[in-house]
């Protein structure tokens, strides 16, 4: 795609740590300006690994072995550190997946904020407090006054996430990598969470990459979305075609096992066990 704000392509990778195990298999996707694309699969499909590749934060222990991610026309694999550091926090963020962690337990919620403001845009102190307490307005923090007083444990699970969801959109980022930032939570607070990041991505025009193990979630926010299994991309195209129309066995399989709100009568399908098999075989997975 030749607008594409990331492209991800032919990203392959290996565990030194399980004696070489590909991690990634040949991984191709892209994400214009303003789009949010679901990547999506079960735990191990890769999803993270390539969340952790974009962003310079792979461990030690999984090493590229092929492929390019490039950004705005440059390989972000290919960059040195210094480099990698100026445009991570700034052209590029992150919503973490969880808020208890994320955040500084010894530190003022509007500190860290204006700390984040002052380091990626050269703010002063008195307008970075100013344009801390601004954000935690945008992302309907009710009093914004005194989250920024506030340390974190002080602050509820739904809130800290907002705080997070301001701090990756502070700096106005081109790119946000949403990494399960709604796990931890629970269903009406995630759903008044989806719809803040898709409020915030709209008004400022990001892209958006959602990691996520939900399919009903990539319903609710994403445009596109790509389907991992065994870190190979299974299924790729807009949510609605790839969720009414799905190609792959697994595809169908997975939509299937959900709940269905329409039938809440209706017991869940197991993915089957003939499927697993042929899709371990199609990728050459033992």
């Amino acid at each position: 795609m030749t607008d594409a704000l990331l492209n991800v392509t032919g990203l392959s990778a290996v565990s030194d740590r399980e004696g070489g195990l590909p991690v990634l298999r040949d991984v191709n996707l892209s994400l214009r300006k303003g789009e949010v694309r679901g990547l999506v699969g079960e735990s191990g499909a890769g999803k993270s690994t390539i969340a952790k590749a974009i962003l310079g934060i792979l461990p030690r222990t999984v090493r590229v072995t092929g492929g390019w991610i490039n950004f705005k026309g440059r390989d972000l694999l290919g960059m040195k550190p210094p480099e990698l550091r100026n445009i991570m926090g700034s052209e590029i963020s992150l919503i973490p997946q969880d808020p208890q962690t994320a955040l500084n337990p010894g530190r003022r919620i509007g500190v860290q904020l204006a700390d984040g403001l002052r380091l990626k845009r050269g703010l002063s102190a008195k307008a970075a407090e100013a344009r801390a307490l601004q954000l935690l307005a945008d992302v309907q923090i009710r009093d914004p006054d005194r989250a920024m007083a506030s340390f974190p444990h002080q602050l509820s699970g739904g809130m800290r996430q907002r705080v997070l969801i301001a701090a990756a959109f502070a700096v106005e980022p081109e790119l946000v990598v949403a990494d399960e930032p709604t796990t931890a939570l629970d269903v009406t607070v995630q759903k008044e969470i989806l719809r803040l990041i898709r409020h915030m991505q709209e008004v400022q025009g990001t892209g958006v990459l959602f990691v996520t193990h939900d399919l009903g979630i990539v319903a609710q926010i994403c445009d596109s979305v790509t389907l991992l299994y065994g870190g190979k991309v299974i299924e790729d195209g807009p949510v609605r075609s790839v969720l009414e129309n799905p190609q792959h066995a697994y595809t169908r399989a997975l939509i299937a096992a959900g709940p269905r709100y329409d039938r809440p009568d209706a017991g869940l399908e197991p993915v089957p066990e003939e499927v697993f098999r042929a899709l371990r075989q199609e990728i050459g997975i033992r």
